[in-house]
């Protein structure tokens, strides 16, 4: 579970770096890789995920989108995979550029995605991609509840 907190600092820290002034045309940066692991490999299995959300999306498909998330298969999980797909979902979303960035080492990094609807509609998001066991996932969920006996983390202001 601290893992998971661990992924949820680290996809505010993308959003908030997506703020910043850095050309949206730039090409994407790759990091070193692993020894074991090609940098191309390791971006390709992350854009594989981003296709696989799309995919999700499309297709409206809970069980897919929480596989891509890398989540259990729960309640709570089921419940925020309806609201995405109630968004998103079955609108024949059609990729026109995903940009990864390993930015935070070869198993974690960003995805940046720009897709079109049937409607002319367009889709910009930016995600945590994130190698698990060598599988990649992206941080879709954000509801995860802590686990049993765990505090999550105080946002408020201390008080003296």
């Amino acid at each position: 579970m601290q893992r998971r907190r661990l992924l949820a600092v680290a996809a505010a820290l993308v959003v908030a770096s997506g703020c910043s002034s850095q050309d949206d045309e730039a090409p994407p940066s790759v990091s070193a890789p692993s020894p074991s692991v090609s940098a191309s490999e390791s971006s390709d299995g992350a854009r594989e995920a981003v296709e696989a959300y799309v995919r999700a999306l499309n297709s409206r498909s809970a069980s897919e989108l929480i596989s891509v998330g890398g989540v259990e298969d729960e309640e709570w999980s089921r419940q925020e995979a309806e609201r995405i797909l109630a968004d998103r979902g079955g609108r024949g979303w059609k990729i026109k550029d995903v940009r990864i960035q390993h930015d935070m080492g070869p198993d974690v990094g960003s995805a940046r995605l720009l897709a079109e609807d049937r409607a002319g509609e367009s889709l910009r998001d930016t995600f945590t991609v994130t190698r698990e066991k060598g599988a990649w996932h992206l941080t879709v969920f954000t509801g995860q509840p802590a686990e049993p006996g765990k505090e999550s983390a105080a946002t408020d202001e201390p008080r003296s």
